[in-house]
């Protein structure tokens, strides 16, 4: 994969989890590279779960990304809001 791959993989991936954390109830703490590494978790998951579907750009495909990426965005958010009430008491 070529540089250019490289980047045109992780603006995918990124724009996946951009759309997925609009989607969810929650904040992907971070930028653009928080944005990018929890889109590729979130391919990897969502394309562990519902396999290969939907349109693909970039060598990733976009339901997968965006259905695992909303699940990541959403776990992540409810563990950070539990670790926060946990630690607002001391």
């Amino acid at each position: 994969m070529s540089l250019l791959g490289i980047i045109c993989y992780l603006v995918v991936a990124a724009t996946c989890a951009f759309i997925a954390e609009r989607c969810v109830p929650g904040v992907i703490p971070g930028g653009f590279f928080t944005s990018a590494i929890v889109g590729i978790i979130g391919g990897w998951v969502g394309g562990a779960l519902i396999g290969h579907l939907g349109p693909d750009l970039a060598g990733v495909a976009l339901v997968p990304c965006i259905v695992g990426s909303a699940l990541l965005v959403f776990g992540l958010s409810f563990c950070s809001r539990g670790f926060r009430g946990r630690n607002a008491g001391l």
